[in-house]
């Protein structure tokens, strides 16, 4: 499955239907605004399981600290099993899953902390032979910036 009609149809869905929690969050990280790391709103994650294509949408995605932000709204609290089926796909990529509750927005600057102190994290991990940036495939995602434009080519 490359970058589907369907998954271009579902993300732009999403960016253009943002939830106000979601708007929040892109209002701190967007622009570089968070250290300087850029973020990606609703980053559709491709992966194969029965050797069928499946994909879901993170809600926020920064490539170079290999981080997911998922934005936990009440729904959440009966989704329970979907997330953690999420969580263990997006680290078997290698990457680190930040939940954030709704709530938990009240007080920005606390999650703003949260988001840097797990930035750090990956940064030390990543220095220190983590696993190495998914293989996603999506036009423009982590598989084609990581290939060679011979590599692009030959697909």
């Amino acid at each position: 499955m490359r970058y589907s009609e369907e998954v271009k149809t579902v993300t732009r869905w999403l960016r253009k239907n943002q939830t106000p929690e979601e708007e929040i969050i892109w209002k701190l990280v967007r622009n570089r605004k968070l250290d300087g790391l850029k973020f990606y709103r609703q980053f559709p994650i491709i992966y194969e399981r029965s050797k069928r294509e499946y994909f879901f949408v993170a809600d926020f995605f920064c490539h170079e600290k290999k981080l997911v932000l998922e934005i936990d709204g009440k729904i959440h609290n009966y989704q329970k099993e979907y997330d953690e089926n999420r969580t263990q796909i997006i680290e078997h990529y290698g990457l680190s899953v930040l939940r954030i509750k709704n709530e938990e927005l009240e007080n920005q600057n606390n999650v703003i902390e949260r988001i840097r102190n797990v930035c750090k994290q990956a940064f030390s991990r990543t220095e220190t032979n983590a696993p190495p940036a998914p293989l996603l495939k999506r036009e423009g995602s982590l598989r084609n910036q990581n290939m060679s434009k011979k590599e692009k080519t030959n697909q």
